[in-house]
Order: structure tokens, then sequence, then C-alpha cells
């Protein structure tokens, strides 16, 4: 398969070791393309929900195809976020091309850019760990009861339908957080004289020019690998906003991952019918 050598890509909030996690088609993604930088910007290891008992091979596949970016020459900035936090005792520490740290800036045509997670904006986080945590488990499994009502819906010819995105859409508060968190960025961005802002953390991918009394500037979102299969690509002076839809052809190889999927369904059908 003939890869598409891009210049930037940004990943965000993967959320590695979660049910959530679309790890197959991440997988599928990393494949067609040849980044010279890889950006990820924070939650891509699920810390606070990681279980001994999941992790399955999809999940260290994505593992192994990032570190083999590193390994071919790909510059690799692993930007920490909240759900990752571990990882910041390690910031700052660089092993060949593989960074790990807590926020990158880069000159990118002539323009300075600004990466990081976003969670020092969120006060449930800082404020208060353990309602973030529980609201994160909380999370995981809307996600795992909304693949399984995905799943009937596509047996009986229907759309899926996005639980987390309706509710998330109908609750004022998170639609304020939303356009709070957009504003604080967008805000200090333009104080500190960038072009671009660009963060994860909210799991809502954007590309938008952010205007204050002071200036402009351009603010990304990377989105996420659980709801919105969505990554940012950089490439011929040109920022996208690449979404995933199916288009890509697993490998034959990926066949070996069904046995992951089939026990997601199997999770799924003893969490939501209680059978043991």
């Amino acid at each position: 398969m003939k890869k598409r050598i891009v210049d930037i890509v940004v990943l965000s909030d993967v959320h590695l070791g979660t049910y959530g996690c679309h790890a197959k088609e991440l997988v599928a993604y990393l494949s067609t393309i040849k980044p010279k930088t890889l950006i990820l910007n924070g939650d891509i290891i699920d810390i606070w929900q990681f279980r001994k008992s999941y992790f399955p091979k999809s999940h260290m596949k994505v593992v192994k195809r990032i570190l083999d970016f590193a390994a071919k020459g790909t510059t690799v900035y692993y930007i920490t976020g909240n759900h990752d936090e571990m990882l910041r005792k390690f910031s700052n520490t660089t092993m060949g091309n593989f960074s790990i740290v807590d926020k990158v800036v880069l000159e990118i045509d002539g323009k300075k850019a600004w990466f990081f997670h976003g969670d020092v904006f969120d006060n449930s986080v800082n404020h208060a760990k353990w309602i973030a945590k529980l609201g994160g488990i909380g999370y995981d499994y809307l996600i795992l009861l909304n693949r399984f009502v995905n799943w009937c819906l596509v047996k009986m010819g229907r759309e899926p339908y996005s639980l987390s995105k309706k509710i998330k859409s109908s609750v004022k508060k998170a639609v304020k957080f939303i356009s709070d968190f957009e504003s604080i960025a967008s805000d200090l961005a333009i104080e500190n004289n960038y072009d671009y802002v660009v963060c994860g953390h909210i799991h809502e991918p954007k590309m938008v020019v952010k205007e204050n009394k002071k200036g402009s500037v351009n603010y990304l979102n990377s989105g996420d690998w659980i709801e919105n299969l969505t990554s940012l690509e950089y490439h011929n002076k040109e920022w996208k906003l690449y979404r995933y839809m199916n288009e890509i052809e697993v490998d034959t190889e990926e066949e070996k991952f069904n046995n992951d999927i089939k026990l997601e369904n199997e999770l799924m059908t003893a969490l939501l019918f209680n059978r043991k």
C-alpha cells in the first residue's frame, strides 16, 4: 500500500486501554500515512482506567506503529494529558526521535504553533480529580452501551447514533464548557502571539479562526478516537481535519483482531444483561 507523506499529523484522546477506543480503525489509518512529525496531544494511553485484563492486541499494535514511526525517522512528540498524567514525571525526556513533553511550540512555514492537551483549563481535573475520574469511567461505559446500541441499529439497517454527542449538545453546561475552553485557549494564544493553537481534551474536532480585541488565531482541535475518529494533518502549507469514514480497507493481518471485537461484544452483552 502506498503511503501518503504528511508534514505533521496530530492525534489526541485515543484512550488506549478502554472499551471505547477504536484501535483497529486507528491502526488502519496509521498504515496509510508517513508523517515527518507526529504529535500525540494527550490521553493516548488511558492510565486512569488502565486494566491489566483489557489491553488487546489491536491496542498494542497502535503503540507498535507509533514506535515504528520514531524508529524510521519520524519526530514523535508525546504531549501528556490528564488521563496519562503519570507520564509528566518523565517530561522533557528524549529517546532518539521520541520525546515526552507537556507542550510543544513549533515554527511551521514562518508561523508559530502552540500544541498542548488542554486539561489545564479543566477545574474538575485540577480541583476534584476523583469526580473527573468517576466521570471518565461513566463515559467509558456510555461509549460501551453506545456500541451495543449501534450494533443493533446497523443490524436493523439504520444509521449509527451517538449518545454522548446528544447528551453533550443538550446539556447547557457541557456546551458552555466547550465554548469557554476554546475561548480561553484562543485568548492565551493571541496574547502570546501564536498563529495556531492546537488542543485535544474536549473530544470536539474543529478548525476555526478565533478573534478578540487584540487579534486573531487559528484554533484547531484534533478530536478523538472514541467517537469522532479524527486527526489533524498539515501538508503543503495547509491544515486539514481528517475523519475516518471506513474508507480504508483493513489489511488481512488485521483479521486476528476479530477475537478482540468478539470479546468486546461479549462484555457489552454481559454488562447490559448482567450475564456471567
